[in-house]
């Protein structure tokens, strides 16, 4: 910590400079120039667990403006739990490819602009082997409460939080929760303990 310090006052000294110029009667006029920066960061926002990949820490709030249509957004992926810890629904079928449920608690919030809609669509969960598991779109009877919503418009101001619901494997983790909407950049959140 004395290091930080030590070298954030060697670049205010650095930044502190004099220069000199001449007035109307021709004599040299001192002008002293201060420098500064402030930095500012908000814990929990965008913190990465990779800084590398880009990867955030689960729980981590990541702002998206679309200054073009006027939408600024912020999304998360709050929590990941495998086997589901609640209620259990029905094991999924075969066809679904998953042996247990798991649960990624998520949110939106629409911060300004038109309204939103908001699915379980854009979300999935992502493997060290490259494979990955879209959401059922699955809702009601004994799914997971509470559930995200599908298809729900968003005022502004206001969110959207909830569950979506995954078939999975037993045997293995995911690494990441992704949230990958239409014609933007992934997302995606570190799982722990994958």
């Amino acid at each position: 910590m004395h290091a930080r310090r030590a070298a954030c006052a060697a670049a205010l000294i650095a930044a502190t400079a004099t220069a000199t110029a001449c007035n109307s009667s021709g004599e040299p006029k001192t002008i002293r120039v201060t420098v500064t920066q402030t930095v500012t960061s908000s814990p929990g926002t965008n913190a990465a667990a990779d800084a590398d990949s880009g990867v955030l820490e689960m729980g981590a709030k990541k702002t998206i403006d679309d200054d073009a249509n006027d939408v600024h957004i912020t999304v998360q992926a709050i929590e990941y739990q495998q086997p589901y810890k609640g209620p259990q629904p029905q094991k999924p079928e075969d066809f679904q490819g998953g042996d247990i449920w798991a649960a990624a608690s998520v949110k939106v919030c629409n911060v300004s602009g038109p309204n939103i809609n908001v699915s379980q669509t854009p979300w999935s969960l992502a493997y060290s082997d490259g494979t990955s598991i879209e959401s059922t779109g699955l809702s009601g009877g004994d799914m997971p409460k509470p559930e995200f919503p599908m298809d729900k418009p968003v005022k502004s101001g206001r969110c959207a939080a909830g569950l979506i619901s995954y078939p999975v494997p037993s045997g293995k983790k995911p690494e990441r929760i992704v949230y990958a909407p239409d014609g933007a950049d992934p997302i995606e959140w570190a799982v722990s303990g994958s």
